[in-house]
């Protein structure tokens, strides 16, 4: 594989969602969405089933409802009538065979009494054509067919690559702002740490500094091996699942041509080593700590699908992973990186490295802060970090 510059020795290291649906017309940032529902469904299901769609691309964000006795757990089914092609979900589980398409529930979500509804939806492309489904079915009882409104009209935009999900933080396991913290040392559920080795780094707790309140957790990340610098949760993230992570950061100096990382996650299925974010040959990057591989691969093709990050203003990042699958993905803002997207289709000088092993990350906690392999300094901070099952917006 190739590289565009020498790799220095290092130590290897969440979709975007809409929350709620409605069944009426939307016309969205620009872009055509064409909600569709099920007409006038059986006894057994309702399914809602709202499209936003781009040339080549769409995403469905899909509620059903139960309309039948309570179930412990869901599954629904239909098929395409174009040459649609899932490619990731939220909230579920989906699987394709041909046009025939499967989501089974998240597990948290698989319980609905009568009435109740689940909210997740799923991404993926088409060539000719985008279709809406037109036999829906729940464990295997038919939630009638579905008709789509007239086409509102051509998008004047590129739309974004996912809509963006609720900014809210309810249900998550963490979220805060740092507005706890008193002093300037990091305390109570965030507490400083140096997985590895510990130089000159310093992490503080920065008053003068915030993407909103009055705090936030300022790093003073310092080059060379052993200067980690890190604050941890003290929150355990073994449970959570997928794992999705929003936080604001902040930082002063460009991402450098060698390996640096700001986001650490002690990892289970790596026997504890870390699975990280962070930068090389000036863009973002995913790290796995127990083979070294990298997402995507350091080459120029690889390099040329990651993005910057900017530097000089807040920045949301947001993250997902998720543990049954293995499956990742990045988005800046509410734009999904494309080459820090994996859904374990191979693809030549991008993913081909980080597929090669195949168990499933297991995010245990989460370490925010600074590492790098030679040279690299920066000022970060982060801010308004949070942590849940289900995606959190900007």
């Amino acid at each position: 594989m190739r590289t565009l510059v020498p790799r220095l020795r290092h130590r290897s290291w969440v979709l975007a969602v809409l929350a709620g649906f409605s069944v009426v017309g939307l016309l969205l940032a620009g872009f055509v969405a064409a909600p569709v529902s099920s007409a006038a469904a059986d006894s057994g299901c309702r399914v809602d089933y709202t499209v936003n769609q781009w040339s080549g691309g769409y995403t469905a964000a899909i509620e059903v409802t139960n309309l039948g006795p309570a179930v412990t757990s869901w599954r629904l089914t239909w098929t395409y009538g174009g040459d649609q092609q899932v490619t990731s979900a939220w909230n579920a589980t989906a699987s394709q065979s041909g046009k025939a398409v499967t989501v089974t529930d998240a597990g948290w979500n698989g319980a609905l009494a009568t009435g109740g509804s689940a909210d997740f939806g799923v991404q993926g492309t088409y060539q000719a054509a985008n279709p809406t489904p037109s036999d829906f079915a729940v464990n295997g009882v038919s939630c009638g067919g579905a008709t789509a409104p007239t086409d509102p009209g051509t998008p004047t935009t590129t739309p974004p690559t996912t809509p963006p999900p609720s900014s809210g933080c309810g249900g998550a396991v963490i979220c805060t702002g740092f507005e706890d913290q008193s002093g300037t040392t990091p305390s109570g559920a965030w507490q400083f740490t140096a997985p590895d080795c510990q130089g000159t780094g310093t992490v503080t707790v920065d008053t003068s500094v915030a993407h909103s309140g009055g705090k936030s957790i300022r790093v003073d990340g310092k080059a060379g091996y052993c200067n980690h610098a890190f604050v941890a949760t003290t929150a355990d993230l073994s449970s959570v699942g997928p794992v999705y992570i929003r936080m604001w950061v902040r930082h002063t100096t460009a991402l450098p041509a060698g390996h640096v990382a700001f986001v650490s996650m002690p990892d289970s299925s790596q026997g504890g080593k870390a699975l990280r974010i962070g930068g090389q040959n000036g863009a973002l990057q995913w790290n796995r700590e127990i083979d070294d591989a990298t997402l995507p691969a350091q080459s120029p093709t690889g390099v040329a699908q990651s993005a910057p990050l900017p530097t000089g203003s807040w920045q949301c990042l947001r993250f997902m992973v998720d543990t049954s699958n293995g499956h990742l993905d990045t988005w800046l803002g509410d734009q999904q990186v494309p080459g820090l997207h994996q859904d374990g289709v191979p693809t030549a000088d991008i993913d081909q490295q980080w597929l090669s092993r195949t168990t499933a990350p297991r995010p245990t906690g989460l370490r925010l802060g600074w590492e790098s392999y030679g040279g690299g300094d920066d000022t970060l901070w982060f801010d308004d970090v949070a942590v849940g099952s289900a995606p959190i917006g900007c």
